[in-house]
């Protein structure tokens, strides 16, 4: 099992891990924009070109970040980050997920999401934002 931290941004995240990138060197594990998502996804024009996702590993550990969205919750400097934990299978993501989902709210049920991860997103009952994800074997 793996910890990372994501971060969400309005609107400024590529400069944002640009500069991260020039800090800790090293290169992007993903860059994806909007504009890249699925056609169904109904993004505003004026948000195609910002970053729907982006991963930039830090020694041991990955970065993550990507730009507020119209179709997702508002940004709210000082909530605006996740942990995310990347699971050991879908049957362990499921356990970690209903435990941290005790007395808080799921944003998000885990599913099989277009990029290739099973994944959900909640708030646990003390306000922390969590992303459950487990890549899913390529055949």
């Amino acid at each position: 099992m793996s910890l990372n931290i994501y971060i969400n941004f309005d609107g400024n995240c590529r400069e944002a891990f640009e500069f991260y990138r020039s800090v800790f060197a090293g290169e992007f594990q993903a860059f994806q924009t909007f504009a890249q998502g699925p056609e169904d996804m109904q993004v505003a024009d004026d948000e195609k070109d910002n970053v729907m996702h982006v991963s930039l590993p830090i020694g041991d550990s990955v970065l993550m970040g990507s730009d507020s969205s119209s179709f997702g919750p508002p940004l709210s400097v000082g909530n605006n980050f996740s942990i995310s934990i990347e699971g050991e299978s879908r049957e362990h993501c499921d356990e970690v997920f209903a435990k941290l989902s005790v007395g808080g709210s799921v944003t998000m049920q885990l599913q099989d999401m277009f990029w290739g991860s099973y994944y959900g997103m909640l708030t646990d009952k003390f306000g922390i934002n969590w992303m459950v994800s487990y890549a899913l074997p390529t055949d």
